[in-house]
């Protein structure tokens, strides 16, 4: 069996920042309802301090009968293809599961494949786990996995991962436990990213069966510690136990996701007990939760960064000393302490450090040093904007009620540019509004910058420099930099790692000098269970890693 993409398709819908990109119109609706539930941000509790980041908890000390566990919105769908945020991965993670797969600490093992191999610049060979059954008991094959990843290139699924398939010429299989990719060229990232959703194996006799349907009701044909049990409608998805399970069997018979908009009421339910946990901890609950006594707030390498992403380069922001003279005038401190909940780190850099753990001294002295300041310097950022004749000149910036990480930040920016001679406005829009920023265009007319946070789906930091090239999906100011597109194309087509980072160091200094987006903070994960459970990773791995499998009884 083999599967060669077709010879045109839709433009790829990849999802790459918090709560953004590709959306459908569920999303939007839970995203309404958000809003309507959320209100303005709250502070309930004070800022953190003394924050240490681990990669996970400690391991559970025996079985439990079930747990449960706050989402902040109910996925509209748990098909592989448009798994592109926070709540469906949370779920999918423990039910579904890729070729090679992503640790707590961020590295990639094997997963559904027991080998993968690159015999020629344009060639992975994955030789696959035997005896490995789907939740209906059949046996995974060699066909299954050249359906699933044919599924991401198929232009009538518009699936999130799309462009991850950009390069392959063709999946096939070549035994009946191997499947071969061929690449129209070298491609780096492809390999990583089958650690993420876009590397899921399900069955292809019961997505089939599924059809329209798949994703929404019934099963999801995969091979996890999890089978996908009851869903209930606007309020909860369970997962049960799967017995036939080729690894460690989970330590819990059940685990219940709870939908749960409310940032308030998430909380309020941990702290109860009425959850026994949840990522995504709402930032003005740090100081509440870990005072709390009740259980413990975590927190763990989230590979994200905060921005002010740059959308209008056609008014005084296509001057770049007026991009400086913002980044010299923000208050990055105040926003940790305010926005983040003291959780976060100032930065210069678009990518996070984590992102560059494989890279030598060498490179990483080449990618952050001389990096533009983090400090404010409000007397050269208003002599930059003089300089640039922009004094006076209106802006206008995003913010939204979709959490104080947003509208905090969009507040921030406002009275940076408001003291170097700028007249920035707010314009407010509904969590829906906001979210379609990253996917039409129209939404972004009149709006000149917005808040971002970007996390990576890969331990690379090719992953977000990327977005800059010449008609990258995200690059939603239309730049254009032949040296730069260069690079990114040179970056890709190499496979050692220390050599990749080198050319990836000067894609760093390249958009750090453009400052397309300017960066704030960097992020990490935050997590909360109760004294009853552990286990659970405190690191973004949860999003492609089957971590529900690990949770179990504290003592």
């Amino acid at each position: 069996m083999t599967f060669s993409p077709p010879r045109t398709s839709r433009r790829p819908h990849r999802r790459s920042g918090r709560r953004a990109a590709a959306v459908t119109g569920a999303v939007l609706t839970s995203l309404s309802l958000l809003a309507a539930c959320s209100g303005p941000p709250r502070n309930e509790g004070g800022t953190v301090t003394d924050v240490h980041l681990s990669a996970t908890t400690p391991p559970a000390r025996g079985e439990i009968d079930s747990f449960s566990w706050a989402v902040y919105a109910e996925p509209p769908t748990l098909d592989y293809t448009v798994a592109f945020d926070y709540p469906q991965n949370t779920v999918l993670s423990n039910v579904c599961e890729s070729l090679m797969r992503w640790t707590p600490a961020l590295t990639t093992e094997p997963g559904l494949a027991r080998k993968a191999s690159n015999p020629t610049p344009t060639t992975w060979v994955y030789d696959l786990r035997p005896g490995v059954r789907f939740h209906d008991g059949k046996e995974m094959t060699a066909d299954d996995v050249v359906f699933s990843l044919g599924r991401q290139m198929d232009p009538d699924n518009a699936a999130a991962w799309a462009q991850v398939f950009q390069n392959v010429a063709s999946v096939t299989k070549t035994g009946p436990l191997q499947v071969t990719v061929e690449l129209k060229k070298p491609d780096s990232q492809f390999p990583q990213y089958m650690a993420t959703a876009a590397g899921v194996v399900a069955s292809r006799a019961g997505v089939e069966a599924a059809g329209k349907d798949y994703g929404t009701t019934g099963g999801l044909a995969c091979t996890g510690p999890f089978t996908l049990g009851t869903w209930n409608k606007g309020q909860s998805i369970e997962l049960d136990r799967f017995d036939g399970y080729w690894g460690t069997r989970a330590k819990s018979k059940k685990a219940v996701f709870r939908f749960m908009t409310d940032p308030s009421a998430r909380t309020n339910a941990m702290l109860s007990g009425e959850v026994d946990g949840g990522y995504l901890i709402p930032t003005e609950s740090y100081a509440r939760l870990r005072a709390s006594g009740t259980g413990t707030l975590y927190f763990g390498e989230g590979l994200s960064t905060v921005n002010v992403n740059i959308t209008n380069m056609q008014g005084p922001l296509g001057d770049v000393r007026v991009r400086r003279a913002l980044s010299l005038a923000l208050d990055r401190t105040g926003f940790v302490k305010a926005g983040l909940g003291g959780a976060g780190t100032v930065t210069n850099s678009l990518t996070t450090r984590a992102a560059w753990a494989a890279a030598p001294e060498r490179t990483l002295k080449t990618a952050f040093d001389g990096l533009p300041p983090t400090g404010q310097d409000i007397a050269k950022a208003k002599a930059l904007v003089e300089e640039a004749s922009a004094t006076g000149r209106t802006l206008t910036v995003a913010t939204s009620s979709i959490g104080q990480d947003v509208s905090l930040l969009a507040t921030a920016v406002q009275a940076a540019g408001t003291q170097i001679g700028l007249d920035i406005r707010l314009k407010t829009i509904a969590p829906n509004a906001f979210t379609a920023l990253f996917t039409d265009p129209q939404a972004r007319e009149g709006i000149d910058m917005f808040p971002l946070t970007y996390y990576d789906s890969i331990t690379d930091p090719l992953d977000l420099l990327q977005n800059f090239k010449t008609g990258a999906y995200m690059n939603f100011a239309g730049h254009s930099d032949p040296e730069y597109d260069r690079l990114v194309d040179q970056a890709t087509a190499v496979y050692p790692t220390e050599q990749r980072m080198d050319i990836e160091a000067k894609l760093q200094r390249l958009a750090a000098e453009q400052l397309l987006w300017i960066p704030v903070a960097e992020w990490p994960t935050a997590l909360f269970m109760n004294e009853r459970i552990t286990g659970a990773p405190t690191t973004i791995s949860y999003m492609y890693h089957p971590w529900a499998a690990d949770v179990g009884a504290a003592q």
